[in-house]
């Protein structure tokens, strides 16, 4: 059999994995004002859901990243997914808002250490000119949530409740739960000098990247929480518009992630600070042109690319970077992330309260990618792969 064959299987386990997870985490946004009518919230308060997520995130990347360096990459996977769907299901039963806010921060406390995991072992089964590539292939799962998951799961969750959204992710928990099951090699547990010490995470570039994915996630969260009130008070678009607006957005971040993973192999230098760049851009635009009838759905696709397009060379540099540590790196890469979500969501909730407009949020973004770009500049150069082994990508 041909050994791509082989190696395809277990990537779309673990790209399946990322879907469910992805769905879970982003489709929120697409139900929020749903959720806030149904649970008699405000808006803001929603938001909330989107931080009490991130913060799971957070909390359970160091509580699980030395744990899961000393179990084998498969049996690790297979207990993340099965906690993960059987979270979903905890919020699609929760009956009220407290509850609800409790079961997503749980829920998330297995996804920064699914996607440790995932990506280390595509990385470990990718030929190693192809590994940045591997993992953005997993990754992939998450950003193809965004163009399938979560404009379809607004439009169940508008179309019957969105609670039935919930019950469907979890279904899909199962189903990637059985698919990892059956594909995934079984392997030895990480060699011992490899069990999340936190000696290599401490080094200065590893929390230079961290604080980048952090702040990238910020800047994007502080819009992107609040993105179909925006769209739909704002923009004037009616729920459909909405729905395909954000399936626009999410074809972006796909086409970003992959994009990222080829500039990850060839060890582009500067990378991450153009695309921020980009991001800035497109939020301007946004700011600027959002009455308009067609140009903000080409923005809010460039703003898609350029998000996503950081993703896997901040990915690889950690590894690169932590040496020993970088199944742990791999984790709190995420909780870095989440925790920007979380902020974002919070700053972007303060400035809606504040009263500073919701037509003004992108220059919110905006701002924050301009800090985020100064500090992005010094950060270490990534090695390509011919760099590290004399042959092209």
């Amino acid at each position: 059999m041909n050994p791509a064959t082989l190696l395809s299987l277990p990537l779309l386990a673990l790209a399946l994995g990322g879907f469910v997870v992805g769905s879970s985490e982003f489709i929120i946004m697409g139900l929020l004002p749903e959720v806030a009518t149904d649970l008699q919230v405000s808006l803001a308060d929603a938001g909330l859901l989107v931080s009490a997520y991130a913060m799971g995130v957070v909390i359970g990347a160091p509580l699980l990243g030395p744990l899961l360096g000393r179990l084998p990459r498969k049996k690790a996977l297979l207990w993340l997914m099965g906690a993960y769907a059987l979270g979903n299901l905890a919020c699609a039963l929760a009956p009220d808002y407290r509850w609800l806010l409790a079961a997503r921060m749980l829920t998330a406390i297995s996804h920064a250490g699914f996607f440790g995991c995932a990506t280390l072992l595509a990385a470990e089964l990718a030929p190693v000119h192809r590994r940045a590539s591997a993992m953005a292939l997993v990754l992939s799962g998450l950003t193809i949530a965004n163009v399938l998951g979560v404009p379809l799961g607004a439009w169940l969750g508008q179309a019957t409740s969105w609670r039935m959204t919930f019950f469907v992710v979890a279904g899909l928990g199962l189903l990637a739960l059985v698919a990892q099951a059956l594909w995934l090699p079984h392997g030895p547990a990480p060699a011992r000098n490899a069990q999340g010490a936190w000696s290599g995470v401490l080094r200065r570039p590893v929390l230079h990247a961290l604080s980048i994915c952090c702040l990238s996630s910020v800047a994007l969260f502080s819009v992107f929480t609040y993105i179909s009130p925006l769209l739909r008070e704002v923009g004037g678009y009616t729920t459909d518009q909405n729905n395909g607006a954000l399936l626009l957005f999410g074809i972006g971040l796909t086409l970003g992630n992959l994009l990222g993973g080829r500039l990850a192999d060839r060890g582009l230098r500067h990378a991450v600070p153009l695309a921020l760049g980009s991001s800035a851009l497109a939020l301007l635009g946004l700011f600027a042109l959002l009455g308009q009838p067609l140009l903000p759905l080409g923005l809010l696709l460039l703003w898609g690319v350029a998000s996503f397009a950081i993703s896997s060379p901040l990915q690889l540099l950690l590894v690169e970077q932590a040496g020993e540590s970088a199944s742990l790196a791999a984790t709190l890469s995420h909780a870095a992330f989440n925790l920007g979500n979380a902020s974002g969501a919070w700053l972007g909730g303060m400035w809606l309260s504040a009263h500073y407009g919701l037509a003004n949020l992108p220059l919110l973004g905006a701002a924050v990618l301009a800090l985020t770009i100064l500090a992005a500049l010094p950060l270490p150069r990534l090695r390509s792969m011919r760099e590290h082994f004399g042959q092209h990508p």
